[in-house]
């Protein structure tokens, strides 16, 4: 079995382990804008359906 001498070697930097590139910023920003644009569009769709299911139910009787 191979003996290695590793002093000295690039596992005993200071350098980071992990060399992280440069990420655009905002990409956060976009995704969580995106998720609440969903959920708004969900509540929208939500209300008009239960307002099209209370007319449907009670709409004879208000309007008749």
């Amino acid at each position: 079995m191979s003996q290695h001498n590793i002093s000295g070697s690039e596992a005993f930097d200071r350098a980071p382990f992990v060399i992280i590139r440069s990420v655009r910023t905002g990409g956060l920003r976009r995704r969580q804008m995106r998720t609440a644009g969903a959920f708004i569009a969900g509540a929208i769709a939500a209300f008009i359906g239960g307002a099209v299911a209370i007319a449907a139910v009670f709409g004879p009787t208000l309007f008749g």
